[in-house]
């Protein structure tokens, strides 16, 4: 077969494909937990396409949307899968909300717009914008308007990526913002990605809404996002999507507990994780492996000999810092750094009870916490 060929029977099955999935044939919807980062329940779900068809060789939803709108269908398609979600919405716990994504085009489609027309109450549904393409204001009004009528909220998908800007966001006034998974993935030890969570959070407090981080799938991104007071989390961490109404892995909510019963007011949720070298290598070490500027010396029991960073490590030198036990208060440790001889600037080195290695604190996060203490 001739490439043309096989483009044009490729793009004739897909046509194919695309309408038996608007018939409603091999359309499902699977459900992933939204959680509560603090008291570690369940608070809403989100449905999530999932096409099942012996001819599409198991590509993904993104393929399937993307397939649709090139033919001009993608609201036609969003329609039944709208619709199949919003069938469930009676087999879903109490006091748990329903979150749908919708493009701006499809929110606007006959289809879509009569679909939610015909719900006398839309309370405890979220619709999720997702921002996969520009849109104006003045188009979308009407709809959002319309559903917010009924009771809905409205939450903006990816926030910190995407089209829309935050002229748009002013426009859209979202109960909810979904921090984009990039921004999200590795913010444990990334104090750039902290700085932009930090930012959204402000601006959500200001305008009363809520931040959801999705796509967590590490405990150490969990932790520092509940330290973070960013109120609810989403991700393969806490479950995966699944055909029924599912629950947190109840492994992962005993940790974030323990997490949360030790921190207290104490050096625990300040903590930073960040390499740390053998004693023995401190001087050869090749920091063109890491990003961290600063890394710890340790000795094979874990306990910490000092501070370096490039330029004292090939000096054979330690930075002259702190070390202090976790359960410490952040005032205390302020009091012995403003009588201790360290390097200014330097972060202090954290050890558990037996004085083995946990992380480093830096003071831009101590004054943070110091400054939030007295407020």
């Amino acid at each position: 077969m001739t490439t043309h060929a096989h483009a044009h029977a490729t793009d004739a099955r897909w046509t194919q494909l695309i309408d038996d999935a608007i018939a409603g044939q091999g359309v499902e919807c699977h459900f992933q937990p939204i959680i509560d980062l603090d008291e570690r329940v369940v608070v809403g779900y989100e449905a999530l396409a999932r096409f099942d068809h012996p001819d599409a060789q198991g590509v993904g939803p993104d393929v399937w949307f993307a397939r649709a709108k090139a033919r001009g269908l993608q609201p036609e398609l969003e329609a039944v899968v709208l619709r199949k979600a919003l069938a469930r919405r009676a087999d879903m716990p109490r006091d748990t909300f329903l979150a749908v994504n919708v493009e701006p085009e499809s929110l606007r489609h006959p289809l879509v717009r009569d679909l939610f027309g015909e719900m006398p109450d839309l309370t405890g549904l979220v619709l999720e914008i997702t921002e996969h393409s520009s849109w104006e204001w003045a188009d979308l009004e009407p709809s959002i308007n319309a559903a917010r009528a009924k009771g809905a909220l409205i939450a903006v998908d990816d926030a910190g990526a995407g089209y829309s800007g935050l002229q748009q966001i002013l426009e859209l006034r979202p109960s909810i913002l979904k921090l984009d998974r990039a921004i999200v993935h590795g913010v444990a030890t990334d104090e750039a990605k902290v700085a932009l969570v930090e930012m959204i959070g402000l601006f959500a407090s200001r305008v009363d809404a809520w931040v959801v981080a999705e796509g967590i799938e590490s405990l150490a991104d969990a932790k520092r996002l509940a330290d973070m007071r960013v109120p609810l989390a989403q991700g393969f961490l806490f479950a995966r999507p699944s055909p029924d109404f599912t629950g947190i892995d109840p492994e992962i909510a005993a940790q974030l507990a323990a997490f949360a019963d030790q921190a207290g007011d104490t050096m625990h949720r300040l903590i930073q994780t960040v390499p740390t070298i053998p004693v023995e290598r401190s001087a050869t070490y090749d920091w063109g492996q890491v990003e961290s500027h600063w890394m710890v010396v340790v000795g094979n029991d874990r306990r910490p000999h000092g501070l370096v960073d490039p330029a004292a490590a090939i000096a054979g030198e330690l930075i002259s810092t702190l070390t202090v036990n976790v359960n410490c208060k952040p005032a205390e440790v302020a009091q012995r750094i403003s009588t201790a001889r360290t390097e200014p600037g330097a972060p202090i080195i954290i050890t558990d009870d037996s004085g083995h290695f946990l992380g480093i604190v830096t003071l831009r996060r101590l004054l943070g916490k110091l400054s939030a203490l007295a407020a």
